[in-house]
């Protein structure tokens, strides 16, 4: 499908970009080992946080609007908790949509106990399922996809929840890494295409699961392996159990992951984030090299592709930008004029690193150009003789209906504009992208196993 949106799907729906973590550890400090978890992945949502802790008999949930740090140290009532296992959740939503009832994980209780529900991707046919679901005289009390899958699971007549956890998932279409938390066991599930990423760790001799491996190093966990495209992973005091209970038949995993999402010192599909993103400014280099002073990245995910281009280039890598560390991610803010205030707060460049000098400024993508446009327009401000800007990824010209925030084509600069009339709306002195192979030459892993939509228009669901 080309230049389609898929159908079923609405622009304004729920897009959330996650992270996610498990712990099967009986009678240990879970709610500290989760808390610690979560501050590691907490650059993939900041919105909301929550934890809940199995007892084995029942489940405790605790969760609020905000940052880890803000939400936790509030909720000591968990620390009296005899654990049996634990999911974790931090949050991102689309503007609008970042109402209390959101957060996750989500609690329901049905005829086979407690079960909590945690999720990271987005539905393409949630509108169909759930609107099947409320003429049956479902009653929703969020807008998640997790919720919907709760009912889907409580509907089935199974004799137990693994049996109806399998029968649904034939009906579920799109991008999903779930964590379900029984009273007595923990399981985690991921779509047949593998999108959004999720790893299997192990803690001693107890097992963990995340979005990103980072957290396993939070937490002092070995990484075992990702978990596969359509696998899922049982674990309970037995131990644990593999089902490929999808069909897959290709990869899928969204490229982001590699070039912005994840954290640097991540490992997906065996290879390290930090070595594949300076293989990206390496390429940039050689695709579209500058005669120049100074090279400087954007922090923070674009700061190792800077110091591969500048290496790459045999030009110095400096400090050209200064970030504040007490605010979030401009890409993961809903509201647009948080976006544009939060880019001037959050960033600052260095006048006496950057004055009288042709710099190149390195970032990893072009989403709305609000961003771009202002650190073009900060750096001349500071004396920068000429601003070329290099992107470690290809003009994103298509929405993302799998759980990035690019809900539509208007929004995206490049899908409404060339390359030169983007150079010419955010006044840099040139601009260029990385190319779509280079991209893929940079990650190293077999070229079919990628997402590449929002840069091609070519939807994989």
């Amino acid at each position: 499908m080309k230049n389609k949106k898929p159908t079923g799907m609405r622009c304004s729906k729920m897009k959330e970009a996650c992270g996610i973590f498990g712990i099967f550890a009986p009678g240990q400090d879970l709610l500290r080992l989760t808390n610690y978890a979560l501050y590691a992945l907490q650059h993939r949502g900041q919105e909301s946080a929550g934890i809940a802790i199995s007892d084995g008999h029942n489940i405790h949930l605790k969760k609020e609007a905000g940052l880890v740090s803000e939400v936790f140290p509030h909720f000591k009532s968990l620390k009296n908790v005899s654990a049996l296992a634990a999911v974790g959740h931090v949050r991102h939503s689309i503007a609008g949509k970042d109402s209390p009832e959101n957060a996750q994980p989500l609690l329901v209780r049905y005829r086979h106990g407690n079960l909590a529900v945690a999720h990271n991707g987005n539905l393409v046919n949630a509108d169909e399922l759930r609107g099947n679901l409320e003429k049956e005289g479902s009653i929703f009390q969020t807008t998640t996809d997790s919720e919907l899958v709760a009912h889907l699971i409580a509907r089935y007549g199974c004799d137990d929840f693994e049996s109806s956890l399998k029968s649904v998932l034939p009906h579920l279409h799109g991008a999903f890494s779930f964590l379900f938390l029984a009273e007595d066991k923990l399981v985690g599930l991921r779509d047949p295409f593998g999108m959004r990423p999720l790893s299997l760790g192990r803690w001693g001799d107890r097992y963990v699961l995340a979005s990103e491996t980072c957290a396993f190093d939070a937490i002092g966990a070995e990484m075992l392996r990702d978990i596969a495209p359509g696998e899922m992973i049982i674990i309970t005091k037995e131990g644990i159990k593999s089902l490929q209970v999808l069909p897959s038949h290709r990869s899928a995993l969204c490229i982001f992951e590699f070039i912005y999402f994840s954290r640097p010192d991540s490992n997906i599909g065996g290879k390290n984030v930090h070595s594949v993103r300076k293989k990206l400014g390496n390429l940039l280099a050689r695709e579209h090299p500058v005669e120049a002073d100074i090279v400087t990245g954007v922090p923070d995910s674009s700061i190792t592709a800077a110091s591969g281009f500048a290496e790459e280039m045999g030009l110095p890598y400096e400090m050209g930008l200064v970030k504040n560390r007490y605010i979030g991610r401009t890409f993961i803010q809903p509201w647009q004029d948080s976006r544009n205030v939060g880019v001037q707060l959050k960033l600052n460049p260095v006048k006496k690193v950057v004055e009288g000098k042709r710099i190149v400024v390195v970032d990893d993508s072009i989403v709305r150009g609000t961003t771009s446009k202002n650190l073009v327009n900060m750096f001349f401000k500071a004396g920068a003789k000429e601003v070329h800007l290099r992107i470690s990824s290809s003009p994103i010209i298509s929405p993302c209906y799998y759980g990035i925030d690019m809900q539509t084509r208007e929004e995206l600069v490049g899908s409404r504009m060339k390359i030169e009339e983007i150079c010419r709306e955010i006044g840099a002195t040139s601009l260029k992208y990385l190319s779509p192979q280079g991209m893929l030459d940079a990650v190293g892993l077999p070229p079919d196993g990628f997402c590449l939509a929002c840069f091609s228009g070519e939807y994989p669901v």
